[in-house]
């Protein structure tokens, strides 16, 4: 099964793609839900499967979202693959439960609806290389173990938060 390592490695697969389809769902979203990332990451990647060719050929959605998830964690993976699979709102990986499930099948949703609309939009989604900081940070944050791991803010708290930090007073 092939993996996507490296930032680096992912964009030099992205920059394969022949049309710029994921650049204007990925612009969608980041319009739509400005603070969910992976969301936005999920549809920069939706179709990476056309890029990914198995030995044989073939090529499978969960295939794809397998291959982005040691880098950028299981939730894009787990939205990558959803957006393709047949819609089903109740449906999930057997991992949420309750109004998680809910917001899962929300965000399938609205990555599936900004993939529709990006195919008419006549929209500047900007370059791939816009996109490396956030990959970046994703990747970075899904690197890490514990708690501390979060997409939505993974780099810890703002400047100024209350929330205290470890081994200071």
């Amino acid at each position: 099964m092939p993996y996507v390592t490296s930032v680096l490695e992912l964009m030099e697969l992205l920059h394969g793609s022949p049309d710029e389809r994921h650049l204007r769902t990925a612009a969608l979203l980041r319009r739509s839900h400005p603070s969910d990332k992976e969301l936005q990451l999920a549809g920069l990647l939706h179709d990476i499967g056309r890029l990914l060719r198995l030995s044989d050929g073939t090529v499978t959605v969960g295939v794809a979202a397998e291959a982005v998830r040691p880098l950028l964690g299981e939730r894009v993976a787990r939205l990558v693959r959803l957006s393709a699979a047949p819609f089903d709102a109740g449906a999930g990986t057997g991992a949420e439960a309750g109004a998680d499930a809910g917001a899962e099948a929300e965000a399938v949703a609205t990555l599936r609806h900004a993939r529709d609309s990006a195919g008419a939009a006549d929209l500047d989604a900007g370059v791939l290389e816009d996109w490396r900081p956030l990959l970046e940070l994703v990747a970075a944050g899904a690197c890490r173990v514990g708690p501390a791991r979060n997409a939505l803010d993974p780099l810890g708290s703002p400047r100024g938060s209350r929330r205290p930090v470890r081994g200071l007073p």
